[in-house]
């Protein structure tokens, strides 16, 4: 038989479960205990697991500018959690806000970062495909070799394909020697005093110097004919030339000797340097070889 305090009982109990009653007594308590436990939960993060959570409701902001300094702040952190926070805006509907993105998430292992990067490889925006480029190549990660050769021979661009013959230096994949080679053969003077047309030379420049160094960079014999053909081409740019020397001294092969020796007689002071150089390179990599 029920008492009147047991039944007292079972009626309060039956209505905390269906929310009638109002939130006094126990069900004061039970908020305060919520509060508590939220409270601890959120003692329990790191430093850097707050500035985390801090910068992923930035991401969030309706401006761009908070927004890109969100992703900055976490690519600062040099950290695999920070980066994954930033990765998600490669997908951001505004440019600047994805390229931003693509140089902070370079603490992932390159095994995640490069395909994150290389979708943007496609961008519409020439910024993005820029910098997304720039990012591959400082992954290191020979996945991305395919995509970066088809910036570096297709797009329209110069700036993105100087920026994918820079990555490929940097990634040291023999599979793009003959690319970047290619792109070494291709018409090098540009004979014209139109600023327009300058400006154009000037750009294209940046591609062959960067060619250049990077086949260098990735060190093979296989890279010689092509180098060799820019240094002794006397309507090249100078500036092309004195890259094509300094990569032949990384490579360190001997048969570039004669190519190089031809170029000291240059009238331009800093390619007889530059040839100078390169010998000596060669000469210590023999010695070492011999030893």
């Amino acid at each position: 038989m029920l008492t009147f305090r047991s039944h007292s009982i079972c009626f309060y109990a039956a209505a905390v479960v269906l929310g009638t009653l109002l939130p006094i007594g126990g069900i004061d308590v039970l908020a305060k205990t919520r509060n508590t436990q939220s409270q601890s939960s959120q003692n329990s993060l790191t430093p850097l697991q707050w500035e985390i959570e801090k910068q992923r409701t930035r991401l969030g902001s309706g401006d761009v500018e908070e927004r890109r300094d969100a992703i900055m702040q976490l690519g600062s952190m040099h950290h695999p959690e920070a980066a994954r926070l930033a990765a998600s805006a490669l997908r951001d509907p505004v440019a600047i806000v994805r390229a931003t993105a693509a140089a902070s998430i370079l603490s992932l292992p390159a095994e995640e970062s490069a395909p994150n990067l290389i979708p943007l490889l496609s961008d519409k925006d020439e910024f993005v495909r820029r910098e997304a480029a720039y990012a591959l190549g400082k992954t290191g990660s020979a996945s991305a070799s395919s995509a970066l050769i088809e910036r570096l021979l297709t797009d329209k661009k110069d700036e993105v394909r100087g920026a994918a013959a820079v990555a490929l230096g940097q990634i040291k994949d023999a599979a793009a020697i003959s690319s970047l080679s290619s792109v070494l053969d291709a018409q090098l003077a540009v004979k014209s005093s139109k600023k327009k047309e300058k400006r154009k030379k000037e750009q294209d420049v940046f591609v062959l110097r960067a060619a250049a160094r990077s086949l260098g960079q990735i060190g093979s014999s296989a890279a010689l004919p092509a180098l060799v053909r820019v240094l002794q081409d006397e309507k090249a740019e100078t500036d092309v030339r004195r890259e094509a020397a300094s990569a032949l001294g990384l490579i360190g092969d001997p048969a570039a000797i004669p190519a190089l020796q031809g170029a000291l007689t240059a009238s331009d002071p800093y390619l007889v340097e530059a040839a100078n150089n390169a010998i000596r390179n060669i000469s210590r990599s023999r010695a070492a070889t011999v030893r």
